[in-house]
């Protein structure tokens, strides 16, 4: 996706490919509660991307390794905590994101609380603003849960990074709505710096 982004000129960019990409997520990985038993089960794009070499395995498994003590401080349950840090990898991978930087994004954001919401609405890990959902999804999607929240705000994320030509204070400044603004892009990046590094 992140290559994808940075071969487009910025003038093209527009947020209906990123639509397009996020509603294609969706309807893969909901493509197996549609076929039959007898019909083997699509591959989702996650597991597609960065699950098939044993190398991308590896390499999954030591981030998982360094990540897992610094989240134990959020999150208790070892095996919630392995899941959240797959997925997260696996989101950020795709979106072309410093996974590290996702983890951070979310400790300032919600402090890992995924039914967290905001006074300005804002929902879940990465507290996403409703609006998103007619923009990117679909009706049905819920913020709360964990993996569409997850491919929410990497894919918003990505698009602002694409937008803000590499520059993470200001792409982290959009995230926030408040670009022009330094104190938060501060916040996360240092929280990157301290934790996830």
């Amino acid at each position: 996706m992140w290559r994808r982004l940075q071969s487009v000129t910025l003038n093209s960019l527009r947020l209906k490919s990123v639509n397009r990409w996020l509603l294609a997520g969706s309807l893969l990985a909901a493509a197996p509660l549609a076929q039959s038993a007898a019909e083997p089960p699509l591959r989702p794009t996650l597991e597609g991307a960065y699950q098939q070499t044993p190398y991308h395995q590896w390499q999954l498994q030591q981030w998982r390794s360094r990540m897992d003590a610094p989240l134990s401080r959020f999150i208790a349950e070892p095996e919630q905590r392995r899941t959240l840090l797959t997925r997260l990898y696996q989101e950020a991978k795709l979106a072309g994101l410093p996974p590290e930087l996702i983890l951070a994004l979310i400790q300032v954001e919600s402090a890992f609380d995924a039914d967290a919401i905001s006074s300005a609405g804002a929902v879940g890990l990465m507290q996403i603003m409703p609006f998103w959902v007619e923009e990117l999804g679909l009706p049905m999607d819920d913020l709360t849960e964990p993996n569409r929240n997850l491919r929410y705000g990497c894919t918003i994320l990505a698009h602002y990074l694409a937008v803000e030509r590499g520059d993470f204070t200001r792409a982290l400044a959009r995230y926030n709505g408040s670009l022009g603004k330094t104190w938060y892009p501060e916040r996360v990046l240092k929280a990157w710096r301290d934790h996830w590094r």
